[in-house]
């Protein structure tokens, strides 16, 4: 019942008006930065470790870093397989048309939150609620503060805290009791393990220990974590792509055909339906946002206490993060699983079992990559768990800033939320995934309904500003 009931607010908010709208800011934002996307990457890319003067707290790098630590989490590895579950295969090619166009709106709402930032006597604050009152102007205050509410329940409900913890204790309990033998309690019709309760206390203890630091702890961390969790899990897609480059022709047709409507996997009919589209498209982009959250709102966040005077140029640095995210990531995590449902025996054994987030991607990596796959699990259990854990911590971030907005800097009431958002990673594991995940749709498209209005609203400054950059810093 309380499945259905979230499914059904889920279809609202991710309606096709979100869809459209997220889609629309996109192709404005292309359009009027001029294809940047395409045209500025490799500079972006070269942008990632320069040197700036200005204020702010951050170097670009570890704005970056901390940004990624919020967007490399579970939508990467379990993300992408709910999708492809709920959506099919073509669910990746929506995420990636959703990267591609979001990679636009990353960079103009991170530019814009440098350009409309308060500097502060001992921090600096910005994102898209002083973009909305400052950009739009006073009046429009109400939709900022809308904004910093979804934010505040995204990270305290949703992506923040509970699909996060949710999808460690998973990948614990796959690792070292895959039969669930164990049990430590019962609630209701669910048996938790004690792999499960355990993840669970130690990832608590040690989020707690790393949110009662502040933001540099948070980003010290991120520096040393994003870069190598990021490696080794690169290392596994690469590794299935090797060892199955022959296929990834048919695996890129069957996403294709999937995303319009054409029904054909492994051992089942072809066909065509308009509900198949329907489904890929609302599952890959909602959970492209979940991952990449371009236009979510969140990167501008991390992105405007940075050291700089040159707004456009930390947009460049931060709009890397969709591709590395999306277009490498995700894609790594969308393919394994394709070329798993390719095969029939595969695919029986998907249909038979039910398998479900980390479970399909861990099965689907296993398959591909041949063994035991005790080894593979293990490395994935790894790699989630790191994930997982920075995307706690920069959302933690991101909710503070925005009840720091509402609250107009009473960091007494912001410490007591520290505690509320510790205790909710401690109830994490004890919700189903699709309970979580859709949770997590939820008030992360509520999130991006205002911030995609404002962008709209504000392109026209996103091209001046651009044009001017590059006029006056036509190189490198």
């Amino acid at each position: 019942m309380f499945d259905s009931i979230l499914n059904a607010i889920d279809d609202v908010v991710w309606g096709i008006p979100t869809i459209v709208l997220i889609l629309a800011t996109g192709l404005i934002l292309t359009i009027r930065a001029r294809g940047l996307q395409f045209t500025k990457l490799g500079r972006a890319f070269k942008s990632i470790f320069k040197e700036n003067e200005g204020h702010g707290e951050l170097s670009g790098f570890s704005a970056l870093c901390t940004a990624l630590s919020a967007t490399i989490g579970t939508g990467n590895i379990v993300g992408v397989a709910t999708a492809i579950a709920a959506g099919g295969p073509g669910a990746l090619f929506w995420m990636w048309i959703a990267a591609i166009l979001g990679t636009a709106t990353k960079f103009s709402e991170c530019m814009l939150a440098i350009k409309y930032r308060e500097v502060k006597e001992d921090h600096v604050l910005g994102g898209p609620f002083y973009t909305i009152e400052k950009g739009m102007g006073k009046k429009w205050k109400w939709l900022a503060v809308l904004f910093a509410i979804f934010g505040v329940l995204a990270g305290l409900l949703g992506i923040g805290t509970m699909t996060q913890i949710n999808g460690i204790t998973s990948a614990v309990n796959m690792a070292f009791d895959p039969q669930s033998k164990n049990i430590a309690f019962t609630l209701g019709e669910t048996q938790y393990t004690w792999a499960t309760v355990i993840g669970g206390i130690v990832v608590t203890v040690c989020a707690a220990l790393v949110i009662l630091g502040g933001l540099r702890r948070i980003s010290k961390v991120a520096e040393k974590v994003v870069p190598a969790m990021a490696i080794i899990y690169v290392f596994l897609g690469f590794s299935v792509i090797i060892m199955n480059a022959t296929h990834i022709p048919a695996a890129f047709v069957l996403i294709v055909k999937s995303a319009f409507g054409f029904k054909a996997l492994a051992g089942g009919a072809v066909g065509w339906t308009l509900k198949q589209i329907t489904d890929s498209m609302q599952k890959g982009i909602a959970r492209g946002i979940f991952s990449n959250e371009a236009g979510l709102g969140s990167a501008p966040i991390a992105a405007a206490p940075v050291q700089t005077n040159e707004p456009v140029e930390q947009g460049l640095v931060n709009m890397t993060g969709t591709v590395i995210d999306t277009l490498i990531v995700c894609t790594m995590t969308g393919l394994a699983i394709t070329l798993a449902l390719t095969n029939p025996d595969f695919f029986a054994q998907y249909q038979a079992n039910g398998w479900k987030g980390v479970e399909l991607t861990a099965n689907a990596l296993s398959f591909n990559l041949g063994g035991d796959g005790v080894s593979v699990q293990f490395l994935l259990m790894l790699c989630l768990a790191f994930f997982a854990f920075t995307t706690i911590l920069g959302w933690d971030y991101y909710s503070e800033k925005c009840l720091e907005y509402i609250t107009n800097g009473r960091m007494k009431l912001v410490f007591i939320y520290r505690l509320i958002y510790i205790a909710a990673i401690a109830i994490g594991p004890y919700f189903t995934v699709n309970a979580v995940f859709t949770i997590a749709d939820i008030t992360n498209g509520l999130m991006a309904i205002p911030n995609c209005i404002s962008l709209i609203v504000l392109s026209g400054i996103v091209a001046k500003e651009t044009k001017a950059y590059f006029d006056k810093y036509p190189k490198l």
